[in-house]
């Protein structure tokens, strides 16, 4: 039996987190059971694989592959899962349309944890959002309105894969420096950039970094709080004044 654990808040302090989930396994492997953290965010999931690294014992799940938001699993039972329960919503927007902050705002109404959930998005027709079991019959009698649109949560069988789009520009960018390529994406000077970096508004592959002088490599993330994402795919060619143009993709 799988069992999750809500008191592994992600806006706890990191270390109590560590000293948090280090006891989720300790008392998982005491009990010969299976045990999981709740939702943590990308960030966190960077921290927490550097001190648990996958094994037999230690998977990660967010209830389909590559998801951005995981639990960490905990298992000393055959093929041990994460406590994620897939729900979703037929939607009609012939009339109304809502976008991810309206879904995340009706969450947040509910007085959600942002914890008890994993990723959500919005097809065409339909809305998906995984959740652990304990929270999936909560959810589902009370998110009935997301901004004045009645909807009716279902569980499902089907695990739906976030499928992302992409916009590619090039942009001229002194070096592979990250504030010469934040200064790029964000086509703010130099010195604005290393002041958003030194800031900690800069992430790279989920993680804040705070060094202007950081070497880009080719297929790196990066998020810029208040711009969005972005994947730095490398340089075309260099100008002839020796600059580079670099290509990204834009997460839309």
């Amino acid at each position: 039996m799988v069992k999750s654990n809500s008191k592994a808040k992600t806006n706890e302090h990191p270390d109590a987190l560590s000293a948090h989930l280090h006891d989720l396994k300790e008392n998982a492997g005491r009990w010969h059971t299976t045990l999981c953290s709740d939702f943590l965010d990308e960030h966190e999931t960077v921290a927490v694989r550097r001190l648990f690294p996958p094994d037999e014992h230690t998977v990660y799940d967010g209830g389909y592959p590559d998801a951005r938001k995981q639990k960490v699993v905990f298992g000393y039972e055959e093929n041990p899962q994460a406590d994620i329960v897939c729900l979703t919503a037929r939607l009609d927007q012939r009339f109304r349309r809502i976008s991810h902050r309206d879904v995340l705002g009706a969450l947040m109404h509910l007085s959600i944890e942002r914890s008890a959930f994993g990723d959500f998005w919005i097809e065409e027709d339909r809305l998906i959002l995984y959740t652990s079991g304990k929270m999936a019959d909560f959810l589902i009698d009370h998110l009935t309105r997301i901004n004045q649109l009645s909807i009716t949560l279902e569980k499902t069988d089907e695990r739906p894969v976030q499928q992302f789009r992409f916009r590619e520009f090039q942009s001229v960018i002194a070096s592979d420096r990250l504030d010469a390529v934040v200064s790029g994406i964000t086509h703010v000077s130099r010195s604005a950039a290393k002041q958003m970096i030194r800031e900690s508004l800069i992430s790279v592959n989920h993680e804040v970094c705070e060094m202007p002088d950081y070497r880009v490599d080719e297929n790196t993330v990066i998020s810029v709080r208040g711009y969005g994402r972005y994947v730095y795919m490398g340089n075309d060619h260099k100008t002839k004044s020796d600059r580079i143009v670099g290509v990204f993709r834009q997460y839309m």
